[in-house]
């Protein structure tokens, strides 16, 4: 399975960027989709997964403001980020756990800087 992100660049603080990933074949299904990001010199860290279409999760420091969501029909998840900060500056990565065989897949990531 191979995962394509894209979307990032450059957006001045208080801007919106959305994030899409599309996976190489039909698996999103039941499994569950999500985005983490890895600022310079800090650990990944999660920012959202949805492991179905009644539920979500959220770090603390983006509920509110990003919003996952998933399109199995186009094999693709989104990742909406509104009124972005300078500290959500970071490569974004997309991933896919499939829980049939417990294997995270991650795509590359796409960078998102938001300038102050």
């Amino acid at each position: 399975v191979q995962l394509q992100a894209s979307g990032g660049g450059l957006v001045q603080a208080g801007g919106s960027l959305r994030l899409s990933c599309a996976a190489s074949r039909n698996i999103f299904g039941r499994n569950t989709v999500g985005w983490s990001r890895q600022a310079p010199g800090k650990q990944r860290e999660l920012v959202a997964s949805l492991p179905n279409a009644d539920s979500t999760i959220y770090a603390d420091s983006v509920k509110g403001r990003f919003t996952i969501s998933r399109d199995n029909a186009e094999n693709t998840v989104y990742l909406q980020m509104n009124s972005l900060k300078p500290e959500d500056t970071a490569v974004y990565y997309c991933w896919l756990h499939l829980v049939a065989t417990n294997i995270y897949y991650w795509g590359k990531g796409t960078l998102v800087t938001v300038s102050s």
